[in-house]
């Protein structure tokens, strides 16, 4: 458990707060440059993951598992390979993974795709009409036929707090855990959410333990300051 620094504290002050010894602080939505619409490096991700003290982070790149695989190996905090890949309903995260699930498929071979490999079934800002959120007949048709396992009741750059809201209710209405995440782009944004809950191992123990969490967070979402910097290229997804 790293104690998180002042300057992360000063842009999130929640994560000043006492943690429990037992307890593992996770953000379950973050992106790094394979997303295509974010710049943090790999670099960059490592040192702010450790500036926040997140115990777990869910790297989850639009379409790619590239960069989550190599943060592996770089960062401080458990690495939990992701995926958001867009369907044509709107966009399903899948945790977890061994596989890259390409984009396009339909939303609910994406989510059997993601069961197929063992993993989670994670919504992503449900109810943010500014986002490529999943439209609600394809949300319930996914509920309906019990192939979500976890949604996103708070996402840090969802600016009304009533579409986080419609999310909680949403997975109260069908008995879905709820998880919360930074959704970030740039490398400032990790703590400003995430879930403490139980430690875990395997993917059915992170539901398990999710469904004890508390979810932690405000609304932040800042754009990065400016910088002359050169970013790396990444190999196109195949």
């Amino acid at each position: 458990m790293a104690a998180p620094s002042p300057e992360a504290i000063g842009r999130h002050p929640h994560l000043a707060a006492a943690q429990s010894a037992d307890s593992v602080r996770v953000d379950l939505h973050t992106h790094t440059m394979w997303s295509g619409d974010s710049t943090t490096t790999p670099e960059e991700f490592a040192a702010a993951v450790s500036s926040s003290g997140l115990d777990v982070v869910c790297v989850t790149d639009h379409n790619a598992l590239a960069g989550a695989v190599e943060l592996r190996d770089l960062v401080e905090a458990r690495v939990i390979v992701g995926e958001e890949l867009r369907t044509a309903m709107g966009e399903i995260i899948g945790l977890f993974l061994t596989e890259r699930i390409p984009a396009g498929v339909g939303h609910v071979d994406a989510a059997k795709a993601i069961r197929d490999q063992g993993g989670v079934v994670y919504i992503p800002h449900p109810f943010d009409p500014m986002r490529r959120n999943m439209s609600e007949p394809a949300l319930r048709e996914l509920a309906e036929a019990d192939l979500i396992d976890a949604i996103e009741v708070f996402n840090a750059k969802t600016s009304l707090a009533s579409l986080n809201r419609r999310a909680e209710d949403f997975a109260a209405e069908f008995g879905i855990v709820g998880g919360a995440g930074s959704d970030g782009h740039v490398p400032d944004a990790l703590g400003s959410a995430y879930v403490e809950m139980p430690d875990f191992a395997t993917p059915l123990e992170f539901l398990a333990a999710l469904s004890r969490a508390d979810v932690i967070g405000h609304h932040w979402d800042e754009p990065r300051p400016w910088t002359p910097r050169i970013v790396p290229s990444v190999k196109p997804v195949t």
